[in-house]
């Protein structure tokens, strides 16, 4: 849990220096940041960074000692570099519209089956479906944040996915990220049926969906964006609830 946490905190400090210094946040519409705003000077962002990736690091090897797996170190340094990289260095590969297909794979597939393997050391296949699934969330978050910053992304030159395909097909893209998720619970609950508590998810999606149908200003979008945190949270909780009443009940 503290490796995870330390990384999501070191990649938003990481992503705040580094969009701070290019420019990309000077037009920004959500909420201010550090770099940008000049609340906090760029080297004090950066040195934020830093630290909580090397506390990550120090946790993870930890874990690592603990179990005995030393291959995971290499892991964990391609979560860091995946962090830095983002919108970091000469060509951040957030700025080329891989942001979500990052986030999928590190927020969702090793996240999810990292944290099952160093309890189980065993990779299992349910922890790798529902890794995918719930980086389709993971991605549906960073997917309606560049929605909503799309034009000042184009302005300051960062090709997110959205600022690539456009208002409608990104909008078209978030849709089946967040309902993907649903057909997968969907054919969970014939064999773990208490699975069925992940469906609760609907009271979240479906003022999500009317929202990015029919929005048309910053405020309304993000939102959609908190809600859809909320979303991503309650499928791993709910679903993983159910999966654990069928295992040990």
């Amino acid at each position: 849990m503290l490796v995870a946490l330390l990384l999501q905190i070191g990649v938003n400090y990481a992503n705040d220096y580094s969009d701070g210094i290019r420019g990309t946040d000077s037009d920004r519409k959500g909420p201010a940041r550090l770099t940008a705003s000049g609340l906090a000077r760029p080297i004090e962002v950066k040195r934020a960074a830093f630290i909580s990736f090397s506390l990550a690091m120090v946790c993870g090897l930890a874990i690592v000692i603990l179990t005995g797996q030393w291959w995971l170190i290499g892991i964990g340094a391609a979560c860091v570099v995946a962090a830095w990289f983002y919108t970091g260095g000469k060509q951040p590969y957030g700025y080329h519209g891989l942001g979500e297909l990052a986030v999928f794979l590190f927020f969702g597939i090793i996240a999810t089956v990292g944290t099952n393997y160093i309890q189980t050391l065993v990779f299992d296949p349910l922890a790798v479906l529902l890794g995918g699934t719930f980086g389709l969330y993971a991605s549906a978050v960073l997917m309606v944040n560049n929605i909503r910053d799309l034009e000042s992304d184009a302005k300051a030159g960062k090709r997110t996915l959205a600022v690539m395909v456009g208002p409608k097909v990104s909008r078209a893209i978030f849709l089946l990220l967040i309902w993907i998720p649903v057909g997968v619970n969907f054919l969970l609950i014939f064999i773990y049926p208490a699975t069925i508590l992940g469906m609760l998810n609907l009271l979240l999606l479906l003022p999500i969906t009317l929202i990015i149908l029919e929005s048309r200003n910053t405020g309304e979008l993000i939102t959609a964006l908190k809600l859809t945190s909320l979303a991503g949270l309650g499928f791993g909780a709910l679903v993983g609830l159910g999966v654990y009443l069928v295992n040990f009940f």
